[in-house]
């Protein structure tokens, strides 16, 4: 409970995770069917990058802040024609449910769960009287039998992005694939995960390769070699049913986004994408 994304908001980890957010949703759009999106922990929604707590690690700066100092490349396109308003404008940075939000057609719906009480209230604000979006207080993890499958969509996309701040958040992601591949079959799963060393992310896969869980992409983009587990050196998207030529999409947007987040502290950005099961 002590997690608080507006200290993170816009860093590397998030230009990662939502560009890759985006392309997903973007692949369910294809088809005129309605589908849905679940955030499991959603989050405030947007957050203010002028604030105390944003500027106090300030790491939005070499990540959104330097991306749109730099020219566009092509794969980022969608991403940064997003968030450019938002943080040019308006000095916001919007959250994985602003980001889905923003792309449902009328017959599209999101939901979105948020456990911290803080987070929660201008959660409810952002969406409030909007009907295509759900906001729920209550744990991530815990909703998934509630809610899935959903009762009149039968597409659509999981995000599980917990804070690891507990240590058995990589198991628990790992039973919460296995229930939604249980209860909702035709769903995409995505799970955002830090790197900060190699350990628990290969007992991650490992659990997962045990189960029986198919068709799962790794998608990873490392800022150092993972060595030093009190720092997050890298994050990966693990995407499980992920739709057709996504595989090569990811590949594009993480070279553009490891072009455009070089530094001289990041001058060794690795990207790796890897089938950890086929289909």
């Amino acid at each position: 409970m002590n997690y608080r994304h507006i200290y993170h908001a816009g860093n590397f980890a998030d230009c990662m995770k939502h560009a890759l957010l985006l392309a997903l949703i973007k692949a369910l759009k294809r088809k005129p069917a309605g589908f849905v999106v679940l955030d499991t922990h959603a989050g405030c929604g947007r957050y203010d990058l002028t604030s105390e707590e944003a500027e106090k690690t300030g790491e939005w700066r070499t990540g959104i802040g330097q991306l749109l100092n730099h020219p566009a490349a092509a794969p980022l396109a969608d991403y940064l024609d997003a968030v450019r308003p938002n943080v040019q404008d308006r000095h916001r940075y919007p959250g994985s449910p602003a980001f889905a939000r923003a792309e449902l057609r009328p017959q599209d719906q999101l939901i979105a769960c948020e456990l911290h009480p803080e987070d929660v209230r201008p959660l409810r604000r952002l969406f409030h009287a909007d009907p295509q979006a759900a906001v729920h207080h209550r744990d991530g993890y815990e909703a998934l039998r509630a809610l899935l499958p959903p009762k009149d969509l039968k597409r659509g996309l999981v995000l599980i992005d917990p804070p690891f701040e507990k240590p058995d958040d990589f198991a628990r992601c790992a039973d919460a694939i296995a229930l939604i591949r249980t209860r909702f079959r035709a769903g995409i799963v995505a799970v955002w995960y830090p790197i900060k060393h190699r350990t628990p992310v290969r007992a991650f896969y490992t659990a997962l390769q045990d189960a029986g869980i198919r068709d799962m992409l790794a998608c990873e983009f490392l800022l150092r070699p993972p060595v030093d587990p009190s720092r997050l050196n890298g994050c990966g998207l693990l995407v499980v049913n992920a739709p057709f030529g996504f595989e090569d999409e990811a590949r594009n947007i993480l070279e553009a986004l490891a072009t455009g987040l070089r530094s001289p502290e990041a001058e060794d950005i690795q990207i790796n994408i890897e089938r950890l099961a086929e289909e």
